[in-house]
C-alpha cells in the first residue's frame, strides 16, 4: 500500500472541479502536474507550485497515478488516445460524469492498452474537496484503489464500492434519485402550505424532521426487498394509496400541482391490481424495476 504523502499525482482536466482536486493535492504536499486544453486555467495551480505539463502525454509520465476530470467519456478517450499518451504500467482514477455501461467500457479501453483503471464520483461541489464533506466514490479492482487510497484520503471521504467499475456511476445517479426525491417531495408541501400563508422556513424544520424519520425507516425496509417478502408491519399499501389519494385531492383543491403525487399513485394502484395491497410500501420496488412503454 503507498502511504507515502509525496507520491506524484497528475490531474488532467482543469475545470472547477479539476482545479478543486490539484489544489487539495497541493495543500497535501503531493507533487502535482496538471494539464488542460485551456493551459490558462493552471496559472493559479502553477503559482501554487503545480507543474503544466505541455502534453498530456508528458503529464501521463509524471507518476504513475493519472486523475481524470473531463467533460465526458468521448473527451477521455480523445485525449488518452492521443499519440504520445502512452498508458501503460499507469494508474487511471477517472471522475468524470458517465454511465455505468460508459465506466465499463472505459475500463476495458485502458486495460487493453495496459493500464489500471478505477471508476469514480464526486458526490460534492468544488468548494467542499479537501474536507470529509467532500464524498468520493471508487470502483475496480480492490487492490488498485487500496495501493493509493492514503493519496486519495486527501480529496475527503473516500469509499470503495466494488470490482464492478460501474458501481460508482450507479451509487451517483442512485444517490442524485434521493436527493431530487426528497427536495421534491419538501416542494410539494411547501406549495401546500403556503396557500395557507406558511412561508418556507416555518415548514422547513417540520419537513426535515419528517424527511429524518422516513430515513430510518430503510434499514428495515431494506431486508423486505432483499428478502422478497413484504408483511405489513407498518400499513398495508393499499392504506397508502387512500392517503396518496387525499394528498391528490387537496392538492388540486388548493390548486397546487398534483403529477407527482398522481405519477405515485398510479404506481402504488398497478402493485395493488397486481395482488400486493397487502403488503408493505416497499414492495413498490417491483414497480421501479419495470420499464413502461405506455
Amino acid at each position: 500500500m503507498n502511504n507515502s504523502t509525496e507520491t506524484p499525482v497528475t490531474i488532467i482536466g482543469l475545470g472547477l472541479m479539476g482545479q478543486a482536486l490539484a489544489g487539495a493535492f497541493l495543500k497535501a504536499g503531493h507533487p502535482t502536474t496538471v494539464w488542460n486544453r485551456t493551459s490558462s486555467k493552471a496559472d493559479q495551480l502553477v503559482t501554487e507550485g503545480a507543474r503544466l505539463a505541455p502534453t498530456v502525454g508528458d503529464a501521463l509520465k509524471a507518476g504513475s497515478l493519472t486523475i481524470l476530470c473531463v467533460t465526458d467519456y468521448p473527451a477521455l478517450y480523445e485525449l488518452l488516445g492521443a499519440n504520445d499518451a502512452q498508458l501503460d504500467g499507469t494508474t487511471l482514477i477517472n471522475l468524470t460524469s458517465g454511465s455505468s455501461a460508459q465506466a465499463r467500457e472505459a475500463a476495458r479501453w485502458a486495460e487493453q492498452r495496459g493500464a489500471r483503471y478505477l471508476d469514480g464520483a464526486i458526490m460534492a461541489i468544488p468548494p467542499a474537496i479537501g474536507t470529509a464533506d467532500a464524498v468520493i466514490l471508487h470502483s475496480g479492482p480492490q487492490t488498485d484503489f487500496e495501493a493509493y487510497e492514503s493519496t486519495l484520503g486527501v480529496l475527503g471521504t473516500v469509499a470503495y464500492l466494488g470490482a464492478d467499475h460501474g458501481l460508482a456511476s450507479l451509487y451517483d445517479v442512485a444517490g442524485l434519485a434521493m436527493m431530487w426525491s426528497v427536495l421534491n417531495a419538501w416542494l410539494q408541501g411547501t406549495a401546500l402550505l403556503r396557500t395557507a400563508g406558511v412561508d418556507a422556513a416555518t415548514y422547513a424544520p417540520f419537513a426535515r424532521q419528517i424527511a429524518a424519520g422516513v430515513a430510518e425507516w430503510l434499514p428495515g425496509y431494506a431486508e423486505q426487498i432483499d428478502s422478497g417478502s413484504f408483511p405489513a408491519e407498518v400499513s398495508a399499501l393499499e392504506s397508502d394509496a387512500r392517503a396518496m389519494e387525499h394528498l391528490i385531492e387537496e392538492s388540486e383543491a388548493v390548486g397546487v400541482n398534483a403529477e407527482l403525487p398522481k405519477l405515485l399513485k398510479a404506481m402504488a394502484d398497478r402493485a395493488i391490481a397486481a395482488g400486493h395491497g397487502k403488503e408493505q410500501y416497499p414492495v413498490l420496488i417491483e414497480e421501479f424495476g419495470k420499464i413502461r412503454n405506455d
